[in-house]
């Protein structure tokens, strides 16, 4: 792929050269476990700290959502349906914002775990408790059932948020939120694919696992091949169906380089038939 600004979808990995491979495969030493297990312990705190540095100018709203996940329109019954949302993970807002504006008919649950985030989240001019309801949740200990009636979510969307989350824990998120989604319901999924280039630039001393990195920041990312994704939704009780690697290239002006990002982008739906309403 020449081009800087297309996108591929592949159900292949990306194929590294030999100088990527060699890099990769020369890091072996793992941080230490009292290091990971303080990593674990202050995620909540490393995330806040991470807003309060940017606050709302990290991330770029994310008016891509509705060209590339089209259920968010196409799994409504009706036209005049009010489609319920939970974002999980919302950081700032830059997902849902753009959908409420896009959607008028859309009620949107918001959860994050850095309280800091949250607080921006309804301090968004856009916020409006009629339309949104967002609250701190840690998607792998608080039961999402507190703020969100079972049963009760047409569509999940789970954006560069699970590979903030400890390998052995992403099953517990996704157990919580099958509570919550209706049967027929959807999880809308996108995050860093195995080989993205942010994985093959983390320096040495850096990595927590396989596909497991920690950034300067304290922040951690996991890199995801859809064999592993496919097998920790489908032993949550997910049925698959779509789970792709998306690979396009971006260019780095300030090195004036193209890089190659890959991203995984996944639909997933909880068996059963929805409920006709």
């Amino acid at each position: 792929m020449s081009s800087c600004d297309g996108q591929t979808k592949t159900s292949a990995a990306r194929v590294l050269t030999q100088e990527e491979l060699d890099r990769l495969g020369g890091e072996r030493t793992l941080v230490s476990d009292f290091k990971q297990m303080k990593l674990e312990n202050e995620a909540q705190k490393n995330w806040d700290l991470f807003y309060k540095r940017n606050t709302t100018n990290f991330f770029k709203d994310r008016h891509w959502t509705t060209r590339e996940f089209e259920e968010l329109k196409a799994c409504r019954e009706f036209e005049s349906q009010k489609l319920v949302i939970l974002e999980a993970g919302c950081g700032v807002g830059n997902c849902i914002f753009p959908l409420l504006e896009e959607d008028l008919n859309i009620f949107v649950y918001a959860c994050d775990f850095s309280p800091r985030a949250v607080e921006f989240v309804k301090q968004n001019p856009l916020y409006c408790p009629e339309r949104c309801c967002a609250f701190q949740c840690d998607l792998t200990k608080d039961d999402l059932m507190e703020n969100v009636p079972e049963g009760s979510v047409d569509v999940v969307t789970l954006i560069f948020v699970l590979s903030a989350v400890h390998p052995d824990k992403m099953k517990l998120v996704l157990e919580n939120i099958n509570k919550v989604l209706k049967p027929g319901g959807i999880i809308l999924f996108r995050d860093y694919g195995l080989y993205d280039h942010a994985m093959l630039r983390f320096k040495s001393g850096s990595k927590l696992g396989e596909n497991f990195y920690v950034r300067q920041d304290g922040t951690r990312s996991y890199f995801f091949s859809r064999e592993f994704l496919a097998e920790l939704f489908e032993e949550t009780g997910f049925q698959s169906i779509a789970n792709d690697y998306v690979l396009r290239e971006t260019v780095n002006k300030k090195e004036g380089l193209c890089v190659p990002r890959v991203f995984l982008q996944s639909k997933f739906t909880k068996p059963g038939q929805p409920q006709s309403s």
